[in-house]
């Protein structure tokens, strides 16, 4: 059985409707336990119980959410070479910019996962074409978790 962990943050609620996109997704490979977390709220436990990972943030000023971050500074030091290689897939909604998936990029190669598929950008709120984009990750990632 895999498991995942999808971790977003989200204030207008774009990002959440992303980020259960990716668990609808994650859902359709039997057998896959999936959790879906607020970043503030994620914990290093959370980290180290998953066998992926998928990370989710709206696009501020061309970086990530301070929320994501949090989750990223906490979570690092205590799981350092215990995450090398985790299957990861990351998601960014934005209103035009969407440049902030080069910050999630790189704190996501600092962990040194393993980022599967390329990082699906959506503007506002995710329609058919991005959510069937977003479920693909899911699947993707809990294929991995196995």
């Amino acid at each position: 059985m895999g498991k995942v962990l999808i971790v977003y943050h989200s204030q207008s609620g774009n990002t959440k409707a992303a980020a259960k996109a990716v668990a609808q997704g994650a859902e359709q490979v039997s057998g896959t336990e999936i959790i879906v977390k607020e970043a503030l709220h994620a914990t290093v436990e959370d980290l180290l119980w998953c066998d992926a990972i998928a990370v989710g943030t709206p696009d501020y000023f061309s970086y990530m959410a301070g929320g994501l971050k949090d989750f990223f500074d906490r979570t690092y030091y205590p799981t350092q070479g215990s995450v090398t290689d985790k299957p990861c897939g990351i998601f960014v909604t934005h209103g035009g910019g969407g440049k902030a998936v080069k910050s999630v990029k790189n704190i996501c190669d600092t962990f040194k996962f393993n980022i599967i598929g390329t990082p699906i950008l959506v503007k506002n709120c995710p329609n058919a074409e991005a959510t069937a984009a977003l479920m693909n990750l899911g699947r993707l990632l809990a294929e991995a978790a196995k």
